[in-house]
């Protein structure tokens, strides 16, 4: 049988962990958009802090905010995908608990979605630490992106992503506890041959010393194990993709202002 969904809804997931700091001014983002149906799912991945206290108070104020509390702390992964399971739009958006969008950011995306027919859509996004108007960075991004192109350069980020499912599919992220957004992209690419991307900064995503230094290098080891035990690619074709992903995120950090 095959799901029905709520045309022209965008369901936004958000998966979260002790983000009492900052959650507010996340959802507050999402509701100053100038596109306003949309229903958010926000997936506590069993926070310590008092994370789900405030949510429920959000929750109480606006309808479209659905909370979903997960028993044990399960990674973020499993936190989008029950979201995802819930999810009662065509179109399916995400954002995480400390990043921003920028109000036109639904609007925009999906009138170039419809325009042009896509389905799988990616926007361009600010680079920033604690406030949005000190950018570090702007990362752009090409018109189009297909598997191999993504494999060496991972472009995408997950907070400027929408896809319609009546075009892509259901779809679900893998359970790693790091790169499982770009695992998601590259195995829709395998199956559609674009991600379409709009050369428009829409979103602002928040970087801090948890990004920095020894995270990085763990990030590298990462996406060779992504690439070879996600992808299946051989030692020499990892070796070579591998070579062009670390230099293309070198120059998405120093050479893009």
């Amino acid at each position: 049988m095959i799901k029905k969904y709520q045309t022209d809804l965008v369901s936004i997931v958000m998966p979260t962990y002790n983000s009492e700091g900052q959650l507010h001014t996340s959802i507050a983002s999402i509701q100053k958009q100038t596109y306003k149906h949309w229903e958010l799912l926000v997936v506590d991945d069993c926070s310590s802090d008092k994370t789900a206290e405030h949510l429920q108070k959000l929750a109480k104020q606006d309808a479209r905010i659905k909370t979903i509390f997960l028993p044990e702390n399960s990674g973020s992964g499993f936190a989008r995908n029950e979201g995802i399971s819930q999810a009662q739009g065509r179109y399916i958006a995400f954002l995480d608990s400390d990043d921003l969008w920028h109000p036109d950011k639904l609007t925009k995306q999906l009138d170039f979605m419809k325009t042009h027919g896509y389905g799988f859509s990616f926007t361009a996004y600010h680079v920033f630490e604690q406030h949005p108007a000190e950018q570090k960075r702007t990362v752009r991004v090409p018109e189009k992106i297909n598997y191999r192109q993504l494999l060496k350069n991972t472009i995408i980020g997950c907070l400027t992503v929408m896809i319609d499912r009546e075009e892509v599919g259901d779809f679900r992220m893998p359970l790693m506890r790091a790169r499982q957004d770009t695992a998601t992209w590259l195995t829709i690419l395998k199956q559609h041959a674009y991600a379409y991307g709009l050369n428009e900064p829409l979103a602002y995503y928040r970087v801090g010393a948890a990004s920095l230094s020894s995270n990085k290098w763990r990030m590298l080891k990462k996406n060779w194990h992504m690439y070879r035990e996600q992808e299946k690619l051989s030692f020499l074709d990892t070796s070579y993709v591998f070579s062009c992903y670390v230099w293309n995120a070198l120059w998405k950090r120093r050479g893009q202002k």
